[in-house]
């Protein structure tokens, strides 16, 4: 049976599964879908037009769909859509896109820790490890297996690729590309992704291909067009790390340039 502390305010027209878990003083809005197993603590906030999946923990002054922060926004039924699994720890703020029938996107076991936001029209991955007082800003798009260090900031529209990392502090207002650590004001690819790579399993040989991807991108003084051309003709070129960079490239038009 649920499980609902009597001061928690719960809005009519509300859908909760039989087996979610509200604490003292929470509030769920009255556009809100709660799937199996979730976790509202006390004092927590999720409204809007959120479709939450199963088994997410939202911990005390968290803001799960609010409203975005768009002047643009007119009006209508925007939303947010998370999957399963995620965490928001203490203070996060999630908001809901802008525009009439969009969503704000997040996927499966993501865990987003203290005091950090997630901005309108933000689609994220899976896996993302986003650490205390971050912010990506709206419209930002962030793959799978995703490491984002305390106090680092996203410019609106960027992409974050496949097991990149941002790192403390750093101000990233170009594309993060796959495997690729950034850092730094405003933020420069230092070197990969390594232990990321070894805590999911690569082979140390991919590892050393995933080095070679990023001399020839950083340390060849070849522009972006000539490097992509290098890693097509690659004897490796089909290999797991090498499709990671064509299909980052091949994707979604940068707006922001690459790192």
């Amino acid at each position: 049976m649920a499980d609902i502390h009597p001061t928690a305010i719960i809005e009519s027209g509300a859908q909760l599964a039989d087996d979610v878990s509200i604490g003292a003083y929470a509030y769920i809005g009255a556009e809100v879908v709660l799937g199996s197993g979730c976790v509202v603590r006390h004092h927590a906030t999720v409204e809007g037009y959120t479709l939450m999946g199963a088994q997410n923990e939202v911990w005390p002054y968290a803001m799960i769909g609010g409203k975005t922060h768009d002047l643009k926004f007119n009006g209508g039924k925007p939303g947010l859509k998370i999957g399963d699994r995620n965490v928001f720890r203490e203070y996060v703020t999630v908001h809901g896109a802008t525009k009439d029938g969009e969503f704000t996107t997040m996927g499966n076991d993501n865990v987003i820790l203290a005091y950090s936001h997630i901005a309108h029209d933000c689609h994220v991955g899976n896996h993302l490890v986003m650490s205390s007082h971050a912010a990506f800003g709206g419209h930002v798009v962030v793959g799978d297996r995703v490491n984002i260090g305390w106090n680092a900031g996203i410019h609106q529209f960027c992409r974050l690729g496949d097991y990149a990392m941002v790192g403390a502090c750093a101000k990233a207002v170009q594309d993060v590309p796959p495997l690729m650590i950034a850092d730094g004001n405003p933020a420069e690819v230092k070197t990969i992704n390594k232990v990321g790579l070894e805590r999911d399993g690569f082979a140390s040989e991919e590892i050393t291909l995933a080095r070679s991807v990023f001399k020839i991108f950083y340390r060849e003084n070849l522009n972006r067009a000539q490097a992509l051309e290098r890693l097509r003709e690659h004897p490796e070129a089909k290999s797991r790390i090498i499709s990671m960079i064509l299909n980052f490239a091949a994707g979604s038009a940068s707006v922001r340039g690459w790192v």
